[in-house]
């Protein structure tokens, strides 16, 4: 191997680390926004649902994890818009849940015997 083989050679690791290292850099910032956005959702479905609700929509959230995030989102965006004039009861999120869960539709197999 040549002088300038080896230049070429670290030049590109080189390269290759500090695009490693903006790449590492960039998924930390990425994290971070989205613990702060989380915080933040959390804060405002303190407000707004009480414990028993909020007990509710932790346990989808185990079960059904983007239900519940979408189920959040909807809460907290009807919040921000002033739509929400109450905290919400656990029989009031489970009608909203029963509104935002499709429909499922009941097959009934019959035999021709």
């Amino acid at each position: 191997m040549g002088e300038e083989e080896l230049t070429e050679l670290r030049r590109r690791r080189i390269a290759q680390m500090q695009q490693q290292a903006v790449d590492q850099q960039m998924m930390q910032e990425d994290a971070e926004r989205q613990r702060q956005t989380d915080a933040q959702i959390h804060a405002v479905l303190m407000q707004i649902l009480e414990p028993e609700a909020r007990e509710r929509l932790n346990a989808i959230r185990l079960t059904r994890p983007d239900f519940a995030r979408s189920v959040e989102t909807q809460l907290v965006t009807l919040a921000q818009q002033g739509r929400l004039k109450q905290r919400l009861s656990d029989e009031q999120l489970k009608s909203v849940l029963s509104q935002l869960t499709p429909k499922k539709r009941d097959f009934t197999i019959r035999r021709k015997g």
